[in-house]
């Protein structure tokens, strides 16, 4: 349940990236080319004016379809990159599970690799010896602590820097697909030590592109689309909807949320399963009236038969 403090914000960030020949010339070239003319550079904005507001003990999810700029943003969240204009703003320990299955050494076994990772993080040699134990047990790496980490999938190393990434006890969390990773079992494992994380009063933003996760953990969105912010509401259930149908849409479909036309949409479900509701019911009357109109005819003729039974009785015995 959230409060009113805030936590984060975001004041019209906008993100640039610069593309051009500069990366690739030496410096006499980049001379010679400003001064012909020949010099060219493109802005790419990443983000454009994203603008939101969290407070403690929400849980924000971000969604989009690729190139959204969902992990562009959630760099310059992290203090990873400073945004080109606008500002963030941070109230708090920030802990960033971005790109899990980065930055192991392959020649280190999985036992140095994660003391490694623990050091990067922050973590003390004590604090790695004390909780190495549940780090191993929870990746379900206990029989390859001693190999060496090229011989790990992909998702086997996701596991073990999931396990030690959430050792934290963060007021910002942020999580960039991370309850993705491993198989089924893995992943119920994972969302379930999320969860118990954000009881314990994280903020938390969540990117995920399973809709179902963001309706079940999120109490705010934001969506995004090709840097563009069309959507910041508690309204998840509405703008989920409204994502999953511009999935559905031909492509070149402008992206939209229209709170009032989600508004139309819901009373007009509810008053279509009202109608339904109330035509049940009246289905249900109608059966139980017919019912009780065939019992009633049922008694009338096994009546009827009573009678007739006793009528051929008599006229048998002569009027006795």
């Amino acid at each position: 349940m959230s409060d009113t403090k805030t936590m984060l914000a975001c004041r019209d960030v906008s993100i640039r990236y610069q593309i051009g020949d500069f990366k690739n010339i030496g410096f006499k070239e980049w001379v010679m080319r400003r001064l012909t003319g020949r010099y060219e550079v493109v802005d790419f904005w990443a983000d454009r004016n994203v603008d939101f507001e969290i407070y403690k003990g929400d849980m924000l999810g971000i969604i989009g379809a690729n190139g959204a700029g969902k992990s562009t943003l959630l760099k310059a969240v992290s203090g990873i990159m400073e945004p080109t204009q606008g500002r963030i703003e941070r109230k708090g320990r920030v802990s960033a599970l971005l790109e899990l299955a980065s930055g192991f050494d392959g020649d280190l076994t999985v036992k140095e690799n994660a003391y490694l990772r623990g050091a990067m993080l922050g973590y003390t040699r004590a604090f790695m010896d004390e909780t190495y134990k549940y780090i191993i047990d929870f990746s379900e790496l206990k029989d390859f602590e001693d190999r060496p980490s090229k011989q790990l999938s992909s998702g086997m190393k996701s596991r073990l820097a999931f396990a030690i990434a959430s050792l934290v006890k963060p007021e910002i969390l942020i999580l960039d697909e991370v309850l993705s990773v491993g198989d089924g079992a893995f992943r119920q494992k994972s969302e379930a030590k999320m969860r118990e994380i954000i009881r314990g009063g994280a903020t938390t933003i969540l990117v995920s592109h399973s809709i179902a996760q963001i309706r079940s953990l999120c109490n705010k969105i934001l969506w995004l689309h090709k840097g563009e912010q069309i959507a910041f509401t508690d309204d998840v259930q509405g703008v989920c909807d409204s994502y999953e149908e511009f999935l559905r849409a031909p492509a070149g479909t402008r992206p939209r949320f229209d709170p009032e036309e989600i508004a139309a949409k819901r009373a007009a479900a509810k008053a279509e399963a009202e109608r339904q509701a109330a035509e049940r019911r009246r289905q249900e009357e109608e059966r139980r009236r017919k019912a009780a109109e065939a019992a009633a005819e049922l008694a009338r003729l096994r009546a009827e038969s009573k009678k007739l039974a006793e009528v051929r009785r008599i006229l048998k015995g002569g009027g006795k």
